[in-house]
């Protein structure tokens, strides 16, 4: 049991990586180290996630090994504290600013508070368990000032807009410099000799080699340091060294290379600002679902209505919700009925009835009616912050075809290398074979000048094969494909926590179906009372009702709920005991009650032979019948039916249409079973089973069909979640079987299955359409560069483009219909 316990999850953030190499060297370094069980390093998220072993080897020195590779890991720890920028009004002088400072840091829960009297703004830290913010607006009223408890909208910066803005900055900067080179480089050779031509294109490309492009060079630095050469190296051998030889120009006659060297760089960095605005707009999903939540809260403080930052909400508070205005975060309804949009968390475009006792997810819209609502969940327990979570987790994940790519990759920049060096000797060795390719391509490609000697050509042929080679395209890939996929998913109320789940559900051969709550609503109710002779309804019921009050089952509820309608007092139960697959038994006033199925009955000497042709019927019309007996006594049979949900009989036949066998594991008798199973098409029903033999059932399946999704929403379920290729979680069920999934369903409707395994395959789709694409741009284009048929800085053009290619196709997957109404295969 210490081992379980020992074993632990973290992820963080790593700064420094420029390209795929980068995360795989990474990841390859984590998963080297003793005690690591599984690392994974996404580029385009920029962040990673390992499971360790606590008893082996601790965070600190997993950090470590990051920062000593070059680079930066920084732990997503959640915080104790918050931190918010705030305005004040009504300050005169410093004196004012010193007073509440002073004031604010006396209060218990603030760790810090500093007031900025130029700007009017205070920025506090503190602990949102000992104090709020509605208490902070309190205090600094009473020093006669005016606090806006709405945080700083201006503080509120996007990290990917601060990478972008960044990336803009470096980019026009390189660009205004290799614009004046460009220009100056005209005029020479078209227009007039210019005085000083090579030491002004000199001077002027220091901004661009040494400054815009120094992080280049230092990430190069860092890569071949630790072995693990990058693309940054091929950008750095690309730039630098045809530099240097430029410089060189300025004392030997030589060629001068500055202008190809500044153009190589200016082109990485357009690329690299056009990649991040386009991982940017991959990332969206995640953005816009945090954007979904209300800013502010109107709760009841001392029977009175203040309006306060969601943030500041606790557990318990009561929210006021009136028509138009967005549910603050999750919470139960108190008083009041309406109308809400839950088309955020679902999908569903219909807005949903809620009432007193119904649960409301934050982030939706009250369409209709007044609601009171006290708070249930806040921060990382909403609704909204667990999908937010789930994204990350997919989004961090790998997809079994990505691991081969970066095997590849692994050994791409290396090779790239060794491809530029052998290109180089050939190109002096074998001149003339060489030459007469180039007098060829300058036929018809005006950027080739045979004139050249054959070391110049050489030079600037292997300067090409750097520079047209980019690993980033085959980094990408996966990863960007499932940022847009897993973002369009929880759009329509699809969860997918790994990227492995993708792969896998495209080859699913057969889906087995828990009953209660998946194939039904879960909610049952009492269809019959079949009473023997002298028995009444009070009585029959009272006894019924009394025994299940002590039992969880949904059919338990269905029995109360009846009893309660009915207006009977229910009694005391004492040794309550469920018989697990068979039923309940206990004492009730004296007498020893049995409610259950024929097994109970025989094993208690129940004798319900007369009774047996009205079992049959009730069964065979997919209603679940129990025996009630006092005694060996048998008072009759109470029959309940779990509606089947509307769209349950087309999921499955589309299923069944696509190829994919059904299955229901129940533990009902297997006439009812083959009731409910024959309504709805399901081709294979599994009765009577055990909530422990669910998993046995599933590894049959496995062993019959292979690959097997699971389908259920109970506590019983995760077990067999676990044991299924993918584990897919009815959303309206319990968090251990959502937590136990690969996919979750919020809708709670099977028709999602068909949506989940539309997008599967077109996330699946684009992964092998941008390898296919990343491959075909190397295949094609680094031969054409050995043979000195391409420009360097046509290359470094056409590797900014890659990328991009790859970025913008995950983007394409936006258009995809995943909506769940079958079209085809």
């Amino acid at each position: 049991m210490e081992q379980i316990k020992s074993i632990q999850k973290v992820d963080f953030k790593v700064q420094g990586m420029t390209c795929s190499s980068c995360s795989n060297n990474v990841q390859k370094k984590l998963n080297s180290l003793e005690g690591i069980i599984d690392a994974s390093v996404n580029i385009a998220t920029e962040k990673g996630q390992v499971e360790y072993d606590s008893n082996k080897i601790d965070i600190k020195s997993i950090l470590n090994a990051v920062d000593n590779m070059g680079y930066k890991a920084i732990l997503d720890e959640e915080k104790n504290t918050e931190k918010v920028t705030l305005k004040i009004k009504g300050m005169t002088c410093t004196a004012c600013a010193n007073k509440v400072e002073k004031s604010l840091n006396k209060i218990e829960g603030i760790v810090s508070a500093n007031v900025n009297f130029a700007v009017e703004k205070v920025t506090i830290e503190y602990d949102p368990k000992k104090t709020r913010l509605i208490d902070m607006q309190k205090k600094v009223s009473s020093l006669g000032y005016e606090l806006n408890i709405e945080e700083d909208e201006e503080n509120l910066i996007d990290e990917d807009e601060i990478k972008i803005n960044k990336a803009k900055k470096t980019m026009m900067t390189s660009i205004i410099f290799t614009i004046a080179i460009k220009g100056l480089m005209l005029i020479q050779m078209f227009i007039t000799p210019i005085p000083g031509y090579l030491p002004i294109i000199a001077v002027l490309g220091i901004p661009i080699i040494f400054g815009t492009g120094w992080h280049v060079h230092v990430a190069s630095w860092k890569a071949l340091k630790n072995k693990s050469p990058n693309m940054d190296v091929l950008v750095t051998l690309g730039s630098l060294p045809p530099y240097l030889i430029g410089l060189m120009a300025l004392f030997f006659p030589l060629q001068s290379f500055i202008e190809m060297a500044t153009s190589i760089m200016t082109f990485h960095l357009i690329g690299k600002y056009l990649e991040a605005r386009a991982k940017g707009r991959a990332s969206q999903a995640i953005k816009k679902l945090l954007q979904m939540g209300a800013k502010t809260a109107k709760i009841i403080v001392d029977r009175e209505e203040i309006e306060i930052p969601t943030k500041d909400l606790q557990v318990g508070d009561v929210m006021v919700i009136r028509p138009g205005e967005k549910v603050p975060t999750d919470g139960i309804v108190v008083e009041g009925n309406g109308l809400l949009d839950e088309s955020m968390a679902t999908g569903e475009s219909m807005p949903v009835k809620r009432q007193k006792g119904d649960e409301v997810i934050g982030a939706t819209i009250n369409k209709q009616g007044l609601l009171k609502v006290e708070v249930t969940k806040v921060g990382k327990d909403t609704f909204l912050s667990q999908v937010v979570k789930m994204m990350e987790e997919c989004q961090g994940s790998k997809v079994p075809i990505q691991e081969f790519a970066d095997r590849i990759t692994g050994y791409f920049v290396p090779a790239i290398i060794l491809l530029t060096i052998g290109t180089f000797i050939s190109f002096n060795i074998f001149s003339e074979f060489h030459l007469s390719i180039i007098k060829w391509g300058a036929t018809f490609l005006p950027w080739i000048n045979p004139e050249m000697t054959p070391l110049t050509l050489a030079f600037i042929t292997s300067t090409a094969v750097l520079v047209i080679s980019c690993p980033c395209a085959l980094g990408l890939g996966t990863p960007t494909a499932l940022m847009v996929g897993s973002g369009m998913g929880a759009e329509n109320g699809i969860l997918i926590r790994n990227g492995e789940a993708i792969q896998t559900f495209k080859e699913v051969k057969a889906i087995a179906f828990d009953k209660t709550g998946t194939i039904t609503k879960g909610k049952p109710e009492v269809t019959d009372l079949v009473m023997a002779e002298g028995v009444s309804e009070e009585d029959f019921l009272y006894y019924a009702a009394t025994i299940e009050h002590g039992s969880e089952h949904p059919l338990a509820h269905a029995i109360m709920e009846k009893a309660k309608n009915e207006k009977i007092n229910l009694g005391k139960v004492i040794d309550f005991n469920a018989v697990v697959g068979m039923g309940v038994t206990g004492n009730i006033d004296g007498e020893r009650i049995f409610v259950g199925n024929r097994k109970l009955m025989k094993e208690n000497n129940v004798s319900y032979g007369a009774y047996e042709e009205e079992l049959i019927r009730l069964e065979e019309e997919a209603k679940t019948a129990m025996m009630i007996a006092k005694g060996d006594q048998l008072l009759g049979i109470i029959a309940v039916a779990d509606p089947i949900k509307e769209d349950s009989p087309q999921a499955i036949a589309a299923l069944e249409a696509m190829g994919i066998k059904t299955a229901m594991i129940t533990g009902d008798n297997k006439r009812t079973a083959a009731a409910i199973g024959k309504k709805v098409g399901i081709s294979h029903v599994i009765a009577e089973v055990l909530p422990d033999g669910k998993v046995e059932e599933v590894v049959k399946l496995q062993e019959k069909y292979d690959t097997v999704a699971m389908v259920g929403d109970g506590i019983n379920d995760a077990p067999a979640l676990k044991q299924a290729n993918v584990g897919i979680a009815i959303g309206t069920g319990t968090d251990i079987a959502i937590e136990a999934a690969d996919v979750t369903l919020v809708r709670g409707e099977l028709s999602g299955i068909i949506s989940a395994i539309k997008l599967s395959r077109a996330i699946f789709r684009k992964i092998k359409q941008n390898y296919f694409w990343a491959w075909f741009y190397n295949a094609l284009f680094i031969p054409v560069a050995m043979f000195g048929l391409l420009h360097p800085m046509l290359g470094a053009a056409a590797m900014a483009v890659s990328s991009l290619n790859v970025v913008y196709n995950s983007l394409r997957l936006k258009k995809v219909d995943i909506s769940p109404i079958y079209v085809g295969k």
